[in-house]
């Protein structure tokens, strides 16, 4: 099956994007890289280029997506999984397919199952507190906000109901048994949901997986909202971000519980969103190669076989 491009951009076009994209990706990064230059640690933004380990110099890097080619005599552009043809360059769908198929494939299930499961919306932030609770260090150098025995009688006066694993490994070892449900790596796909913030902010991470198929504007939209829900997760943790010029989300009273929600409902329509946006990328990849998902679904489980 010969690769179906929608259009072609011209030259100019695609420098002209590109551009575009690096002085977006730059607004974005900003405070990061100015608390890295006079080196101090940012405890908010240096989440999202330490747990994530991408460096910004990865969100500057614009690629049209799949199924959109530019002109061949363009040079400056990052060239990864990309082939020429007639004079243009596109995504070469088959070689990634072929090399990184199965992990377009596991976003893609997890993707649907999040997309087809209801959120949910009564956690209140509160893993945050549980990877503090009985633990005199913590994982930032700020002070708690309301001190370590009323952050314990927090956690203490609550249910948690984090679904989400890579948050609920992190909390402390008296904390887990607090936790309603023991999420697991092996039952992601049957657990997360669009309700929870670590959730929608890994949509960044599959976003940068998935490479030279996401257009860059998908790419920054997935790290815009990563960002976002950054900030309202420190504000509503148990740490004092006062220093960072943001109120906190006291979601131990009615009305910061209230005010989270508000966040966390819109934070997922987003999230949904960009979830359809990631799925159509992944599709439009099995569309253009003479695989189906179901085959590559068959050689992943012999590889996992076979160790």
């Amino acid at each position: 099956m010969s690769v179906v491009t929608a259009r072609i951009l011209t030259s100019q076009q695609a420098l002209a994007a590109s551009a575009a994209h690096a002085e977006r990706a730059d607004a974005l990064t900003a405070e990061y890289r100015e608390a890295r230059a006079a080196g101090r640690a940012h405890a908010i933004d240096d989440f999202l280029f330490t747990y994530y380990s991408y460096r910004p110099s990865v969100l500057r890097k614009w690629h049209p997506g799949i199924g959109v080619a530019y002109e061949s005599d363009v040079t400056e552009l990052p060239r990864w999984y990309h082939r020429e043809s007639s004079g243009a360059i596109t995504v070469d769908a088959a070689a990634f397919l072929a090399e990184r198929g199965h992990i377009a494939q596991q976003i893609a299930e997890l993707s649907r199952a999040v997309l087809g499961r209801a959120p949910r919306f009564a956690c209140f932030g509160l893993h945050e507190w549980a990877m503090v609770y009985r633990e005199e260090e913590h994982r930032h150098p700020i002070p708690l906000r309301l001190g370590q025995a009323a952050t314990d009688a927090v956690v203490e006066s609550h249910e948690i109901s984090c679904t989400h694993f890579d948050a609920f490994r992190f909390f402390t070892p008296d904390a887990r048994p607090r936790n309603l449900l023991q999420p697991s790596r092996e039952r992601q796909c049957s657990m997360e949901q669009a309700g929870c913030l670590h959730a929608n902010m890994d949509l960044y991470k599959w976003a940068v997986k998935l490479g030279p198929l996401v257009p860059g504007d998908l790419l920054l939209d997935t790290f815009e909202l990563a960002r976002e829900i950054r900030w309202t997760d420190m504000q509503a943790s148990p740490y004092d971000v006062s220093n960072y010029g943001v109120p906190a989300i006291a979601i131990e009273t009615p009305e910061g519980k209230a005010e989270y929600v508000r966040r966390q409902r819109d934070f997922a329509a987003r999230a949904q969103a960009l979830r359809e946006r990631l799925v159509d990328v992944i599709e439009r990849l099995s569309e253009r190669v003479d695989t189906c998902f179901e085959c590559l679904s068959t050689r992943v489980t012999r590889r996992a076989a076979h160790g």
